[in-house]
Formats: structure tokens, C-alpha cells, sequence
């Protein structure tokens, strides 16, 4: 019955996106500067155990993330909170905003903690999404696009364990703890608009080798490639507008392939397994651009999750599509 709901879900998500579309010149003369950045961004944060129970290490790497944003002449707030009863520790999100103070909000978002129980370097899993979130922040910056909408763009930490636990008790336990939850609440209690919110979560692994992407479920390989040379942009039923619209910009501003699927958590635990499922659970629409964690990246929460593990020029795809996409929300 699971599985049957499952492709019901999944052949929604076929129909035609709608037209999101902005490249341009100036923004494809970025590509190669990009994919420069986004090397350096993640050289330089896998050198930092930024694991939740190394408070320097996350610490050292906020440092790093507010430097990178205070060079682009930006404003970078910082958003503070303590652990669960125990945890003596003060944590913080690292914010810049761009656009009307006033207009909706769009959140993009990151985590920048790695891997508590094998303190991976954590390449992909996440320094290859806050590389994205630093690098659609300079194309903000520098290229001024007019923006209708406020973008509220957020380095978090404590997403990885125990925090986002597939298993509900542990979830439900140390939800509260995680920066994205942090912020989500903090939006909810001031009463903002939000139109919905992005998440980097693994952006970096791919290949073009046959049968390189694995599924939870084998049916989805009736659906879904089964080589890894896409991205996906996943989350719940109630955030399925706004998974085709940023399906459609990334699609339609860059060369990469998308795929998507909007399904409930109940179904099918995978889509909530990141910063976006805070934002849900606040009543919020939210998705993550993932390039499927496990099911494709075999260094997945490894030791062996290192800089030369990413494909760059793809991670910059990503870059060039979510910038466009926000810009045009």
C-alpha cells in the first residue's frame, strides 16, 4: 500500500514545471569563478571538525563562514542558542539578508556542522552546501539583482545527529536544538511571510557510471534514473508548488538535470531528513536540494567524504540555478 501511494506521488511530479527562466550572459561568465570558490569553500571547511561535540570546531567554522560574508561588505546577524538540558553549549546561526526588509521572506539555508559519531570531513555532507549558500551570496551581491522578495540566507548547525534522527523519539527530543528550528520559530513568532524555504543538503557527488543511484524503493527506478548525474529537490506534499517552481528555475538557469518528488514523511522518511523538515513542522513550505545522500554517495558519513570526492562544475550548475530561482520566486 506504502509504495503504491509512493508512485501516485511520483507521477505528479512529471507534469511541465512552470517558467522560471533568467539566465543570462553575465551570470554563465560566472561559471568558472564559481566552481573556484565553491573549492575553496570546501578545502577550507573540511580542514575544521565542526562536529557538534568540538564547540571550538563550530565555532572556528562560523568564524570562517562570517569572514567569507563580512568581505563581500554584508551584514552577517548572529542568531545564538543553547543545547538541550546537559548541553552546556552555545551555538549560532550565522544570517545576511538581501532585498526589501519588509517584503516576504525566502529562506536559503545550510548546515554547517559534520557528522557527530565518525567526525567525517564532511566534503559533501555539508560543506559543499554552505559553498553554495557563500557562493549565491556573492552573485547577490555583486550582480544587485532588483529583488521583489526578502532573502534571508542562514549557515546553521546542529542538523546531524542526534538532532535529525529518523527515529521520531530522538527527533522529537532534540528538534528543538537544531538551528534551522531555531530560525523557523524565531520567523513564526514575529509573524513573517514566508514564501517558502531552500536548503543545500549534499550538493556535491555524482557520477556517470551505469546503475550508480540506489533508491530506498526499487520502484522508483521506474521513475527515476538510475545513474547519478542529477540533483533533487525533495520534500512533503503540502510543499509540492514550490518544489516545481524551484525545479523549474534550477531546470531552466543551468545545464544540470533535476528531478523532484513531493511525498508525505509518513511514506517515504527520506524527505525529511534535513533542515527544510523544521520549517514543514512549522507550517512552513520548505524543500532540500539533495543529490540523495546515501543511496548515491557510498562516502556518505565517512572518512572518506573529501574535497576530491565533488564535482565542481556541477555544484556551480546548482549555484547558477538556485541564484536565478530566488531572484525570480
Amino acid at each position: 500500500m506504502q509504495v503504491g501511494k509512493l508512485l501516485i506521488q511520483v507521477a505528479k511530479q512529471l507534469i511541465s514545471p512552470p517558467q522560471m527562466k533568467l539566465r543570462t550572459q553575465i551570470l554563465d561568465s560566472q561559471t568558472e569563478i564559481i566552481k573556484t570558490n565553491l573549492r575553496k569553500h570546501v578545502e577550507e571547511l573540511v580542514k575544521i571538525p565542526r562536529f557538534t561535540q568540538n564547540i571550538a570546531g563550530l565555532y572556528e567554522a562560523a568564524a570562517y563562514i562570517k569572514n567569507e560574508w563580512e568581505a563581500m561588505k554584508v551584514t552577517v546577524k548572529e542568531q545564538k542558542y543553547f543545547g538541550p538540558p546537559g548541553d552546556p553549549n552555545e551555538y549560532k546561526n550565522l544570517i545576511v539578508s538581501f532585498g526589501p526588509e519588509d517584503a516576504p521572506r525566502i529562506v536559503l539555508g545550510a548546515h554547517y556542522d559534520s557528522e557527530t559519531i565518525s567526525q567525517t570531513p564532511g566534503a559533501d555532507d555539508n560543506a559543499s552546501g554552505i559553498a553554495g549558500i557563500l557562493e549565491v551570496s556573492r552573485l547577490l551581491k555583486e550582480l544587485n539583482p532588483k529583488l521583489k522578495n526578502r532573502i534571508d540566507i542562514v549557515a546553521y548547525t546542529n542538523e546531524e545527529r542526534p538532532h535529525c534522527a529518523l527515529n521520531p523519539k530522538d527527533h522529537e527530543k532534540y528538534i528543538a536544538y537544531m538551528g534551522s528550528y531555531v530560525h523557523a520559530q524565531s520567523l513564526k513568532d514575529a509573524n513573517v511571510p514566508v514564501i517558502g524555504a531552500i536548503i543545500l543538503e549534499m550538493i556535491g557527488y555524482y557520477s556517470n557510471k551505469a546503475n550508480s543511484q540506489s533508491y530506498p524503493f526499487n520502484a522508483l527506478k521506474l521513475f527515476y534514473p538510475t545513474k547519478a548525474d542529477f540533483i533533487g529537490a525533495l520534500g512533503n506534499v503540502e510543499s509540492f508548488d514550490l518544489i516545481q517552481k524551484v525545479k523549474a528555475g534550477i531546470k531552466q538557469n543551468s545545464s544540470i538535470k533535476v528531478r523532484s518528488i513531493s511525498v508525505p514523511k509518513e511514506i517515504l522518511p527520506d524527505v525529511s531528513r534535513s533542515d527544510h523538515d523544521c520549517y514543514n513542522i512549522l507550517g512552513y513550505k520548505a524543500l532540500m536540494i539533495n543529490n540523495t545522500s546515501e543511496y548515491r554517495n557510498k562516502n556518505y558519513h565517512k572518512k572518506t567524504d573529501t574535497p576530491d570526492t565533488l564535482m565542481y562544475d556541477k555544484m556551480a550548475e546548482i549555484v547558477k540555478g538556485v541564484f536565478s530561482t530566488v531572484v525570480k520566486l
